[in-house]
């Protein structure tokens, strides 16, 4: 594979910032990314279901971009890779939850935390950790994280007195990441109580960390636990947990939403906006970049018949993912885009923005698409993007489409895989075309070789 390096690097979504002329040269951006767990965009009001609406984000696309085709992997952990690192899983080994290297990728990897820290920014991740290591061997200088996904669970899950699942369920002992959380910052756990809410405690925090950092840039990575379905053990029985009820004005009302996906969707837009809204407050939006996406298609759909995005093989719906890029004085309101983008090259544009270079001795697969944020008329879009789910690859151009299952699929002009089309290259002179090229571009990405993964939930 030829592997594209434009020396970038930074961001998987989400949020970025880069100078510009009507900056200033002496003047950095801040970055914000922002990943939502388990959520397909036709599960999102920006993308169309008018069941989950997003004003927040519909804003922050209109005011900026949004991306109709982006690809992260089918599943948690390989995206989380990626977004760390800008290279695909044929760099890193992380193909799947329990295919993956035992080791920190800080280890072996530069990662995206290092990159900024390195350059002078304050640097923080919150929510769900899930790779091996601690976060600040990754170049972050704070966390605050859901316990059940962090390192130290062995020791410091002994002081959390909150409830856990019984014995009886599928995952004994699992902390919670929603109401009455088990959550770490900094090392040490963090006392909450049953009307307590983590994601609320995680923007609390990301709030406060802008704050404290107004002066200096920062670089805030939040993988969300949102809308993960619920593994609490008070109501693993009905799917997804309410989410706290806020009024018009984002305040609480004191009562508590269905347990649905729409939800919490919604509320994860109040999310973004209170996020959005700080940044405003402290009157840092014109060099804030704010990238928001997830990282992986849903795990079950509306209806609660069975798995939609996640873990499937079949045309994109497990790879495929929102993506919304926002950055007054950086980023230009583009709107609606075709353009092929995914989760590795977060990494190099969102370097590229804050104008910082990555060694030539760290070669990235991730391409920035900077360019096109900052519209210049010369960027030159991706031909293909990729993906991958244990040893089943997915490839795509714009218009054809190689799922994990190894059918090929003619998408048109349409981005919404739910009106592709199988494509014969015995008959289609076109797609033909596209599968020799396809098969050509992955003989420089070969597969694993298939075998027994260990199971592991997230």
């Amino acid at each position: 594979m030829s592997t594209v390096h434009r020396g970038t690097l930074v961001l998987f979504f989400l949020l970025i910032g880069t100078p510009t002329a009507s900056m200033g040269k002496s003047v950095r951006p801040n970055l914000i990314v922002i990943m939502a767990d388990d959520l397909s965009s036709v599960h999102m009001g920006l993308y169309g279901d008018h069941k989950a609406p997003t004003p927040h984000l519909d804003r922050l696309a209109r005011e900026g971009a949004w991306f109709c085709t982006c690809w992260a992997t089918p599943i948690c952990s390989p995206s989380r890779a990626q977004i760390m690192t800008g290279r695909f899983a044929t760099r890193t080994g992380w193909y799947h939850n329990g295919m993956r290297p035992s080791g920190p990728l800080a280890s072996k990897h530069l990662t995206i935390g290092e990159v900024f820290r390195k350059h002078g920014y304050a640097t923080a991740v919150v929510g769900k950790w899930q790779i091996p290591g601690t976060q600040d061997e990754h170049g972050f200088d704070e966390h605050y994280m859901w316990l059940g996904s962090d390192n130290r669970k062995k020791t410091l899950s002994r002081q959390f007195d909150g409830p856990v699942e019984p014995k009886e369920a599928s995952q004994p002992g699992r902390l919670p990441r929603y109401w009455h959380p088990a959550i770490v910052q900094d090392g040490k756990l963090v006392k909450t109580g049953p009307d307590d809410y983590g994601p609320e405690l995680s923007v609390d925090f990301i709030c406060d960390f802008v704050t404290r950092n107004k002066q200096k840039p920062f670089f805030v990575y939040f993988p969300m636990c949102l809308p993960h379905e619920s593994w609490d053990f008070e109501n693993r029985k009905h799917g997804y947990l309410p989410c706290p009820e806020v009024d018009s004005a984002g305040r609480r009302t004191g009562k508590k939403t269905q347990p649905t996906l729409a939800a919490n969707v919604r509320y994860i837009d109040h999310m973004v906006g209170r996020i959005t809204a700080r940044v405003d407050e402290l009157g840092l939006r014109n060099r804030t970049v704010v990238m928001f996406t997830t990282d992986n298609g849903t795990q079950g759909d509306l209806s609660g018949k069975g798995a939609y995005g996640k873990n499937q093989l079949e045309s994109e719906r497990g790879p495929r993912v929102p993506m919304v890029v926002n950055g007054p004085g950086i980023v230009k309101r583009l709107g609606e885009r075709t353009e092929l983008v995914q989760f590795a090259d977060i990494l190099p544009t969102c370097a590229e923005l804050a104008g910082i270079r990555i060694p030539a001795d760290n070669p990235l697969d991730g391409v920035s698409f900077a360019g096109l944020l900052r519209g210049e008329a010369f960027y030159r879009p991706r031909e293909w993007i990729f993906s991958y789910y244990r040893e089943k690859r997915w490839i795509r151009s714009r218009q054809f489409l190689l799922d994990g299952n190894g059918d090929l699929w003619d998408c048109g002009d349409s981005r919404d895989e739910r009106t592709y089309k199988r494509a014969d290259p015995r008959t289609n002179p076109a797609a033909k075309a596209a599968l020799a090229r396809f098969q050509d571009v992955l003989k420089g990405l070969p597969a694993p070789k298939a075998g027994r993964n260990k199971k592991r939930r997230n």
